[in-house]
């Protein structure tokens, strides 16, 4: 959907500024009330709660179709959305915004509708939002941060992560420096991942491979780590959840349980909570992978027996 379909009240005021939007109680855009052109899979998979952080909707390098299959998947009392759902950094530069992407959005307003209680909570790329804390948009609470109790008792303190960046915190023009070789290495991966696919291959992550291969990368991951697990300490959590890095992941650090949930532009990864408090790392990904090969094997089977 292009920005000038938008009402005038919606649009920003200048260029390059983005729409803003009737978090005040007014209706929503018209847009988000069209009908939901999908169904949910069935049977969906029921968690007591999960998180899902760095979608960067707005921007090619979102893997929208894993992203509405997993939303499509599962049914969970609480979702959190943990930062940089839409990435308004790259919608500043220029408008993207096909039509999957508002079938996300959507999704996520209609679990709001069936009792999901949906709590986000802005990272750096979707601050704007943080000028709306304490107000809500179609159900959507939005939170500076939250406190999650699991099941089984513990304290989870909810939070993006870019605050204990300190590129973004001290020296913001090296931040959207950094943004713009990461924007080029993800149209890189979607081009290739469209290769793949009209190979008949599964999507694969090529800037995924390179973080890890490069060594001050994965010192600066070990150190956000560390760094999120201390403050949650002080603040007397018993485990934290975050976002901001695109690599999910489950330590121990100390007395602190740290929690990644990863992304939806590389890993494709979601963190949720079972009924007895169990927390589980989601590879959507890789979880589809199996499947195709899964099929792949069925199909192939009967060709066997029949030679």
């Amino acid at each position: 959907m292009s920005i000038k379909n938008l009402p005038r009240r919606l649009r920003g005021s200048r260029k390059g500024e983005l729409p803003k939007l009737p978090l005040d109680g007014r209706p929503l855009p018209q847009w988000i009330a069209e009908p939901v052109h999908f169904e949910p899979h069935w049977p969906r998979r029921s968690f007591r709660t999960a998180w899902i952080s760095d979608t960067h909707l707005g921007t090619p390098g979102c893997n929208s179709e894993l992203l509405l299959d997993f939303l499509k998947s599962i049914e969970c009392e609480t979702l959190y959305l943990v930062g940089d759902i839409i990435d308004g950094w790259q919608l500043r530069k220029g408008w993207y915004w096909p039509p999957r992407h508002n079938d996300i959005v959507r999704c996520v307003l209609k679990m709001t509708k069936h009792g999901t209680r949906v709590v986000y909570v802005p990272g750096n790329h979707d601050e704007v939002f943080r000028d709306y804390v304490g107000l809500h948009f179609g159900g959507v609470e939005i939170l500076p941060e939250a406190l999650h109790v699991t099941a089984d008792g513990r304290k989870l303190l909810i939070l993006h992560g870019d605050e204990f960046d300190g590129v973004v915190l001290y020296a913001r023009w090296l931040a959207f420096l950094g943004d713009q070789a990461y924007s080029l290495l993800l149209k890189v991966n979607a081009v290739l991942n469209r290769v793949r696919r009209m190979m008949g291959k599964p999507y694969w992550s090529l800037s995924a491979i390179l973080k890890k291969k490069v060594k001050n990368a994965v010192q600066f991951i070990s150190s956000f780590e560390s760094v999120v697990a201390h403050a949650a300490y002080e603040r007397g959590a018993d485990g934290v959840v975050c976002g901001r890095i695109h690599t999910a992941e489950v330590r121990q650090i100390g007395e602190v349980t740290y929690y990644n949930d990863g992304d939806w532009v590389e890993s494709c990864t979601a963190l949720v909570e079972h009924a007895d408090g169990q927390m589980e790392i989601l590879d959507w990904a890789e979880r589809k992978r199996l499947e195709a090969q899964s099929l792949s094997s069925r199909r192939a089977t009967p060709e066997v027996a029949a030679a």
